[in-house]
């Protein structure tokens, strides 16, 4: 198996995933691995808000926090398979230890079970 083309892979969908996760969240200031959803810029003023105004900036801010869930869970899963390519368990199995097809690393590089052991 070629590591450094999946490291390379696993990097730039590390970039690709953190520069989606900007546009609706930042990092933490107190754990930079950590993201929060932020607020969608539309001009609404939720000091003397509009009730229909606060509705939609609520459902906005909801709809942010789904999306930057789903992207965080993504950008961890490729920082631990990074983190398995320098430990050198990369394209190994975390629950019974064989080797992960390339087929399904290249499908899905962060993969970290052989496709018995995956959830999906």
């Amino acid at each position: 198996m070629n590591l450094d083309y999946f490291k390379k892979k696993l990097e730039e969908e590390k970039g690709r995933l953190e520069a989606e996760l900007s546009l609706v969240a930042k990092r933490n200031p107190k754990n930079p691995s950590d993201w929060e959803p932020i607020p969608a810029e539309d001009g609404t003023d939720t000091r003397t808000p509009d009730a229909n105004e606060l509705s939609d900036a609520f459902e906005e801010f909801q709809n942010r926090s789904s999306v930057e869930i789903h992207l965080e869970e993504k950008v961890n899963e490729v920082i631990a398979a990074l983190e398995r390519v320098e430990k050198g368990t990369y394209g190994i199995c975390t629950v019974c230890g064989e080797k992960i097809d390339e087929k399904r690393l290249e499908a899905n590089p962060s993969a970290a079970t052989c496709t018995k052991h995956s959830k999906a």
